[in-house]
């Protein structure tokens, strides 16, 4: 009897997807023994007569065939009894079955009345106890074939390793979806404006409203313009981040009234940050607040950034359904976020045009904390050079050749993929170097050839390293620790020997997902004697 066996996927003869290799041998031995009793068994009848008896009898044909049958599941049955015992499979009540299974098959050719009637007579054969043989033994070939089906998978080696293989896929499938899914949410998370600080934002323009003469714009301080005074740029449109920015810088520094910040925000923004630092004044230091629209030179005509953004095909990419795409394209969604368009972000790039009576500024993020007195950066001889900051490549990372497409010809041509990439967010600038260089209007270049993103994604870091590529002097590390917005591992001696710490990364000191560890170091600068922010629950 001719027996189906499912084959592997790649094909092959059908003996070498029987099972394996040793079932089949197994299978066969069994055979050639079952052949022999079969021989020995009909031995004693007539030589003259065949075991069935004559071809020409149809009974006796009927009676061979059904015989046939049921030595050939008896062969069957045994070989994957034999090949479970070698592989010791914990299914004793399988196995138990398997044997069982082939003592009844050889019992019921045994019974005396089908010995009597069937197979020990030289008469003709009885037709009644043909027909209940045959529905016997079609019975069991019947239950073999299922226990057999039910039974194949724990047997065949191919089956159980396409089982495990299909296994596998389906569960790293749903591991990639759900990894996905968990990206996305992430920077979504990062993304959204928390309920408390848009309530912080609420009440300042409420207090605005409410009280217009507490809050007439003054005239400029002369402090502003004083190179002689110790001068830092924050472009941010979070409140309480610049707070807290402000705050930890005065609070370490040991001649506050010498310390000068500029802020600038967006024109949403605008009344609520000065409506703050109305209501909560920095003692003896000096605060500048300005909105991005102040600065009358930034326009389409000179920023490309500005210019880009006219551009329907680059508005599609920050600005479609990210949502819609999002399993698709997760690993580039972080640079899809619109807020590398805003010009708050880039604003970095114009200090010396924003700030023309100065020779040197400090530029923070507002995202960074400040934990010691800096006033030794306005004093560091940066050689020439016109950015100094913090070096962050260890190893093979965080090289160029991580933020910029090297296979661009531009790209390596001009730069070292090997060269040693450095942080944004702490950097102290030398303004008339700056001027000297003419690092905006490489900036200028860089980002004009930029516009279909083929020389980097996204972003100002990479748009920062080709400007000062050359013209970086790298500070001692302790200045700037970087890292307390994704990397739980920055070890805390690490932490309270820094001058700055940054929490870059997503997830913010502001925000539900930031680092618990990490998030006191921030929260400790809040000021909650402030009624808006007890009213708006920053949880401190």
């Amino acid at each position: 009897m001719a027996v189906a066996v499912r084959g592997g996927r790649g094909g092959g003869s059908a003996l070498r997807n029987f099972f394996s290799y040793r079932i089949f041998v197994s299978a066969m031995f069994t055979l050639l023994f079952l052949a022999t009793l079969s021989v020995l068994f009909s031995s004693h009848h007539d030589s003259t007569t065949s075991f069935v008896g004559l071809s020409s009898d149809p009974l006796k044909t009927r009676l061979d065939l059904i015989h046939k049958q049921a030595t050939d599941h008896i062969a069957l049955v045994n070989a994957y009894a034999a090949y479970a015992r070698r592989l010791k499979l914990e299914i004793s009540k399988q196995l138990k079955m398997f044997e069982d299974l082939a003592q009844n098959f050889s019992e019921l050719q045994l019974r005396q009345n089908y010995r009597s009637t069937l197979f020990d007579t030289d008469g003709p054969l009885e037709e009644d106890s043909l027909k209940q043989f045959e529905k016997e033994v079609k019975d069991k070939v019947k239950f073999a074939r299922l226990l057999i089906a039910d039974s194949k998978e724990s047997y065949d080696n191919q089956l159980k390793i396409q089982k495990l293989k299909d296994t596998i896929f389906a569960v790293n499938e749903l591991f990639v979806k759900a990894k996905k899914n968990g990206a996305f949410g992430s920077l979504i998370a990062a993304k959204s404006t928390p309920k408390s600080l848009h309530c912080l934002a609420m009440r300042l323009m409420e207090e605005r409203i409410s009280h217009p003469e507490k809050y007439r714009d003054e005239d400029p301080e002369p402090e502003f313009e004083d190179p002689t005074l110790y001068h830092y740029a924050i472009f941010s449109d979070n409140v309480i981040a610049v707070s807290v920015v402000v705050n930890s810088v005065i609070k370490n520094a040991e001649e506050p009234w010498k310390h000068v910040f500029h802020v600038v925000t967006d024109r949403m923004n605008l009344a609520a940050m000065k409506v703050w630092f109305k209501m909560r004044p920095i003692q003896q230091a000096h605060i500048e607040i300005k909105s991005v629209e102040d600065f009358t030179f930034l326009t389409p005509s000179y920023v490309p950034v500005l210019k880009q953004l006219e551009s329907a095909k680059l508005q599609n990419f920050y600005f479609e359904n990210n949502a819609e795409n999002a399993t698709k394209d997760v690993n580039n969604m972080k640079f899809k976020n619109p807020k590398y368009l805003s010009m708050l972000n880039h604003l970095r790039f114009y200090l010396p045009e924003m700030y023309p009576s100065l020779h040197r500024i400090l530029f923070l993020d507002d995202d960074v904390v400040v934990q010691k007195d800096l006033t030794a950066l306005w004093t560091i001889d940066l050689d020439g050079m016109v950015n100094g900051a913090v070096e962050t490549c260890f190893g093979s990372f965080h090289r160029y050749s991580q933020y910029l497409n090297f296979s661009h010809p531009l790209v390596g041509e001009k730069f070292n993929s090997k060269a040693c990439a450095w942080a944004f967010g702490m950097n102290i600038f030398d303004l008339d170097a700056w001027r000297r260089e003419k690092c905006t209007e490489q900036y200028h270049y860089w980002q004009n050839l930029n516009e279909d993103r083929t020389l980097w994604k996204s972003g100002t870091l990479p748009a920062g390293l080709m400007t000062f590529y050359l013209k970086t002097k790298s500070l001692d590390k302790s200045w700037h620790v970087l890292g307390l917005g994704y990397n739980p591992s920055v070890s805390m001696d690490e932490i309270h020997k820094a001058a700055v710490i940054h929490y870059n990364g997503d997830m913010k000191p502001w925000l539900d997902i930031a680092l618990n560890q990490y998030k006191e170091l921030w929260t400790k600068y809040i000021d909650s004697e402030m009624e808006f922010v007890q009213m708006c629950n920053f949880g401190v």
